[in-house]
């Protein structure tokens, strides 16, 4: 199925707790997921101190999961899970919340979703280490993705 053609679907891009198989999945996502493929956008990525991952705008290729739900209702609980209110000022929220194009393993567009991203300055508050690869994992495992090239 085309994700660009079925626009009445919530679409969230995720690269940490909330991927399948990490401690948020289930509870914020489980059931309520309709798919979820494995895909990247352009970015930058940390392992922040906490034991959570923190994106920032950036160039390089960051993999996760592209969500897709029926229920636009998931957004208001992954808005509360990720700190992010949209009436506060940037630097009063953990994360925001911006829509990115992403992407295939073969580098074709899924189209938009909505990521949430982590301003520069709090990653280095939080003690982020840049991850090169564009992959976190809890347990440091990482899947097998195919050359971009």
């Amino acid at each position: 199925m085309n994700q660009k053609n079925n626009p009445g679907l919530l679409r969230v891009f995720v690269y940490g707790t909330l991927k399948p198989g990490e401690e948020n999945y289930e509870r914020y996502c489980g059931e309520k997921v309709t798919s979820a493929t494995i895909a990247m956008t352009m970015g930058k990525l940390f392992d922040l101190t906490p034991g959570y991952p923190g994106m920032t705008s950036g160039d390089s290729p960051v993999w996760g999961y592209f969500l897709e739900f029926a229920d636009g209702e998931v957004l208001t609980l992954l808005d509360e899970l990720e700190d992010y209110q949209p009436t506060r000022q940037k630097s009063e929220n953990l994360y925001n919340r911006q829509e990115l194009e992403i992407y295939d393993q073969q580098g074709l567009s899924l189209g938009k979703a909505w990521v949430y991203l982590m301003t520069q300055e709090l990653v280095n508050q939080l003690g982020g280490i840049h991850l090169p690869n564009g992959w976190w994992d809890k347990r440091a495992a990482e899947p097998t993705l195919k050359n971009m090239n």
